[in-house]
């Protein structure tokens, strides 16, 4: 909590000095937009209608938080307290202040991996060097969705492009997530998806399982050990797949 608290209020400030118009977080912020897109949003730098995050609701945010205290399990496969609906609009309310012009497309590619295929490779192509390589890695298919055919079948949409959805599952490396966090069913079983896009590109997608980032949180939420690894060992069994079905690794 202290570090949450402590990063809330990183922020806070970052975006009081930012608001002031110090020149150095400015300068800084403008050479950092140069390499990344969603940089050029951030308050400071010269863009028009951008609108600074409401000060208010980030310190209203911190004293909500205050009396909230992470939950521990008492015995394995045990729910989490569910938190208010009031309280979740905040916390993204505070995320989103630092990103205030990036559009949904942008918010679903920052959470997404994905690889445009080799020129060349067909869809069948595709799908036949993931199964392949995921039967090598033993990661297991349970199964598909093929929307494309719902689409043209009870839409009667036929230009739709073609995009089929898998369903892999690990076994052993699902009980030890469940156990921890039982609500993690919802991200389950992992899923990669390979479509066209409007061009007739052939893409493979899957949800960013990368969790380095918790390296730099005190405590790491809570991820013991042996979940830590069961995650890195997916992500990286995941993306062999991905990368192996996107290069036509027959």
């Amino acid at each position: 909590m202290k570090k949450t608290l402590a990063i809330l209020g990183l922020a806070t400030s970052s975006a009081m000095l930012m608001a002031s118009g110090g020149a150095t977080a400015q300068q800084a912020a403008q050479q950092s937009a140069s390499t990344n897109p969603y940089l050029v949003q951030v308050p400071g730098v010269s863009v028009p209608g951008v609108a600074l995050p409401n000060i208010p609701n980030l310190f209203g945010l911190v004293g909500s938080m205050a009396s909230f205290k992470p939950s521990v399990a008492a015995k394995p496969y045990s729910m989490a307290p569910t938190l208010p609906r009031e309280q979740k609009i905040l916390m993204m309310q505070a995320m989103m202040a630092m990103m205030p012009q990036m559009g949904i497309r942008d918010a679903m590619s920052f959470m997404t991996t994905k690889y445009k295929a080799k020129d060349g490779l067909t869809f069948d192509d595709v799908k036949q060097s993931m199964e392949l390589r995921a039967n090598q890695l033993n990661f297991k298919k349970v199964g598909e969705s093929p929307m494309w055919k719902d689409i043209q079948v009870v839409l009667g949409d036929m230009n739709a492009p073609r995009m089929e959805v898998y369903h892999y599952c690990e076994i052993a490396a699902g009980r030890a997530v469940l156990m921890a966090s039982p609500e993690s069913i919802v991200y389950m079983p992992c899923r990669i998806a390979i479509m066209e896009d409007a061009n007739k590109q052939v893409w493979v997608l899957t949800l960013d399982w990368d969790l380095a980032w918790l390296d730099t949180v005190q405590g790491k939420m809570g991820v013991d050990a042996e979940v830590s690894k069961y995650a890195k060992d997916i992500r990286e069994k995941m993306d062999n797949i991905m990368r192996a079905a996107a290069n036509g690794d027959l």
